[in-house]
């Protein structure tokens, strides 16, 4: 052989060799990746599941768990320590990879798993103090032994799975990460529960309302967001009359006035989140019995950030939904009970602007003398790069972070962050006294024990009653208190204590036969406390309660169409008003065509019409016409009015200032704004998707997917045809929308119905990845196999026992 080309044929080999056994950037190892038997085809379902006896180290006694034909297990448990265990275990075997980035992500651990591309949201986690916030939770949840016994036995299934995996059974997203599994620590459980926290209650207005004060005054903060408008529907209705008086702490004697600040937020709120419930009464239903429906709106991913599960053990029979990393059920019902839950608006994060003695930051100004600022250094691994350690000082307040500022300020400055999310708290116990209460009374001992991220939970049983309960803690408040930046050398400014649970927003058995919430305001203004003066919009809430008010005879068939209900209030409100301002006169063929369409519509955003995508770019870029002028101007974050406000002063005062555009030396007036959006409209709409008016349909145009949690190319949903809207009861629009549809109705023996796009498995392999897309997209809700016993017949079953 020539020794040349043998020499170059070994090279190549070798080459190979190496290259499909290194991981280059994000790529795996391909030769380890593409292994038959233990890459990516390894995780291939290929076969029909079949009933197996495994061993299960920790079990006290034997636990069945019974699969139906959409894989949901229905969890037998002889005692409650088994239950858990046994559920831990369960998730795990369907969605270890989800639950384990979920708390990596809240732990501020991606970069370690991912690379350096990830360290910046790491360095924002842990400086906003998760970390943090979760060991608190974790002394809480120790110092409660059921609780603690509960996470413990979760923990204990989660890490008998673990262990119990080879590398070629890693689900497939470790093997394109190049990762293994880790153990599973009972503060992981923390980890995600205040991970909801940050998702639900991480939002604040302090630095944009302060700016904006600044620049346009106190009356426009007035009369933008202050005031109520006039179509407002709060969740608490006016006519419930309160037997107290609100222990109001004092207020200071002139606002501070805070440094204008080009930074909002190291770690922005996630837009789209929401949801609706309600509970009509049985004097409203045809059975007689209370029914209750629930649809939270949030992050819609592959897989659901739902788990679906009936656990049932001596003295706890419950089904519904919970969260990966969890024990217990989050949204459900038992044989007595069922509850729902919406997000609440309550302002539990606030800024304070730090006054340090010198650049050590070894003490800062309070209350009128110095006080010692502690340090936490935040260890975050990088992988392929050294260890970053991360300096994070703390006040009273919470932890500080430095921002940069617009007005020239001499030297840096500082604000520290007051958030609910470092309280400790134990909302576990909340949900374990959910999962097994028959009564009012239980319902009302159980939300008494949650703190965070506050909820609007809903309740119904089986005796009749109806209730709803604006739960969490709720810190006690002068009127706007934290709605701008705080002086945080002014003890007047700090929290004085909670708003006492049994004083918290309520109702039990409204006269009006149902209660409801869509993240509307919590309470209308007779109520003695503050709580914030930034909810969602009216539009979702009121329609619920203008149906509901109308209906009677009520069905759970009733209750599944509300929940797809695409009428847009906004839509009804101002598109009318919008076409009368357009002059016809400047518009050619195809614009005319298109006003006409838009006259004749009915306001529903429905998938096959072609108006709900003019409407929703048309009423935003007239909004932005409005005010971008004025606000883009600045490098200073300001408040926008709210889409509801604003309407309502437009409409009754169409020729107000800021219809002007500044930087033009003609006027404009409201007709040449709503002409010539509406004309940009039409345009986009042409180039984007052609000249054919009937290929604008919303469906395609609302641009629903369903992305992978990872973000893995392929694993994902793309394009969904769908209807609904940010401002509809259907709430879906692009990436967010219903996240579990669920409808009970009580009685002697309690049915539900459920779907979530998706499916039961985490594995992108198997059927049940997302065999339920299509029944959500369509709303076919499944009638939930809530079982008494054990059944007879069922799709397979794990029997699960420890020889130990």
């Amino acid at each position: 052989m020539n020794p040349i080309k043998a020499t170059a044929s070994f090279l190549i080999l070798l080459a190979v060799i190496i290259t499909l056994n290194a991981k280059i950037g994000p790529v795996p190892p391909l030769g380890a990746f593409l292994d038959p038997e233990a890459g990516f085809w390894a995780n291939a379902v290929t076969n029909t599941a079949e009933s197996e006896t495994l061993d299960i180290p920790g079990l006290q006694e034997e636990v069945t768990v019974y699969f139906d034909e959409r894989n949901v297990p229905h969890i037998f448990a002889q005692n409650e320590h088994d239950l858990f265990l046994a559920q831990g275990y369960i998730v795990a075997r369907d969605r270890l990879f989800q639950m384990e980035m979920q708390t990596y992500d809240a732990a501020g651990r991606l970069a370690e798993v991912v690379g350096p591309q990830l360290l910046q949201r790491d360095l924002n986690t842990r400086r906003r103090g998760m970390a943090y916030g979760a060991e608190q939770a974790m002394e809480a949840i120790n110092q409660d032994s059921l609780i603690s016994s509960i996470v413990n036995a979760y923990a204990d299934g989660v890490n008998a799975y673990i262990d119990e995996l080879s590398p070629a059974d890693y689900p497939v997203e470790y093997k394109i990460l190049g990762i293994e599994p880790e153990t599973w620590e009972p503060i992981k459980t923390a980890y995600l529960l205040k991970n909801m926290t940050r998702m639900l209650a991480g939002r604040h207005n302090d630095v944009r309302t302060s700016n904006t004060i600044q620049y346009f005054g106190d009356d426009f903060v007035e009369k933008y967001f202050t005031r109520k408008p006039e179509l407002n529907d709060p969740i608490i209705p006016p006519s419930k009359e309160w037997d107290f008086d609100g222990d109001i702490p004092p207020s200071p004697d002139s606002l501070f006035t805070p440094s204008v600040s080009k930074v909002i937020d190291p770690f922005p709120f996630q837009e789209g989140i929401g949801s609706n419930n309600w509970v009509v009464s049985g004097e409203k239903t045809a059975s007689g019995y209370p029914i209750l429906a629930n649809d939270p709106h949030l992050g819609l991913s592959l897989p659901s950030i739902w788990y679906e599960t009936q656990l049932h053990a001596p003295g706890i029979n419950v089904y519904g939904v919970g969260l990966q990393g969890s024990p217990s059920i989050i949204i459900g019902f038992n044989e007595q009970t069922a509850w729902g839950t919406t997000n609440v608006g309550s302002d539990v994060m606030d800024w304070y602007e730090i006054q340090f003695r010198d650049e050590s930051k070894q003490e800062y100004w309070h209350d009128g003398q110095w006080k010692p600022t502690t340090q936490r250094v935040e260890e975050i691994k990088v992988r392929g790069e050294n260890t970053v350690r991360d300096t994070v000082i703390y006040t009273h307040h919470g932890p500080v972070f430095e921002v940069e500022t617009s007005t020239g300020e001499d030297g840096p400055v500082y604000h520290a962050l007051r958030w609910i999310a470092h309280e400790a708290s134990n909302d576990l116990r909340t949900f374990y006294g959910f999962n097994k209460m028959e009564n009012y009374e239980d319902y009302r001992e159980a939300v008494n024990n949650y703190t965070a991220p506050a909820q609007n939970f809903v309740f119904a049983d089986t005796a009749g009653d109806i209730a709803l309960w604006i739960t969490g803690k709720l810190p006690k408040k002068w009127e706007h208190q934290g709605r701008t930046v705080s002086d945080g050398t002014d003890a007047t400014y700090d929290w004085q204590g909670w708003i006492p649970s049994g004083q918290n927003p309520h109702i039990k058995n409204p006269e009006r036969g149902f209660v409801s919430s869509a993240n509307q305001e919590s309470a209308a203004p007779n109520y003695p406390y503050y709580l914030d003066d930034d909810f969602a919009p009216y539009e979702r809430g009121r329609r619920i309660n203008d149906l509901l008010a109308e209906m009677n005879n009520i069905t759970p068939q009733d209750m599944q169409r509300m929940q797809m209900d695409s009428y847009a209030y906004n839509a009804a409100t101002i598109i009318p008003e919008m076409i009368a301002w357009t002059d016809r006169s400047k518009l050619d063929e195809t614009e005319l065509e298109v006003l006409d369409l838009m006259s004749n519509w009915d306001f529903h955003m429905d998938a096959e019409k072609s108006a709900p995508s003019v409407y929703l770019r048309w009423f935003n870029q007239f909004y932005r016409a409005v005010w971008s002028d004025e606000f883009e101007g600045t490098e200073a974050n300001l408040r926008y009015p709210a889409r509801d406000i604003f309407v309502e002063v437009i409409k009754n005062e169409p020729t107000m200032a800021f219809v002007d555009d500044i930087n033009t030396p003609e006027v404009e007036s409201l007709g040449m704004l709503a002409t010539q959006t509406f004309k940009e409209t039409v345009a986009e709409l042409t180039e984007e998707y052609g000249p054919d008016i009937e290929s604008w349909q919303w469906g395609y145009d609302i641009d629903n997917d369903l992305n992978h949690i990872a973000q893995i190319p392929g694993f994902g949903a793309q394009d969904l045809f769908t209807s609904g809207s940010a401002e509809a009861i259907n709430a879906v629009r692009g990436t967010h929308g219903p996240s579990w549809r669920m409808v009970v109705e009580l009685g002697p023996e309690v049915k539900g119905w459920g779907v979530y796009p998706g499916g039961q498995s985490g594995n992108p392999g198997s059927p049940n990845y997302d065999n339920t897309i299509e029944a959500w997209r369509t709303s076919q809700l499944f009638e939930l196999n809530f079982l008494r016993d054990e059944p007879e017949e069922y799709q397979y079953k794990l029997e699960l026992s420890s020889r130990n």
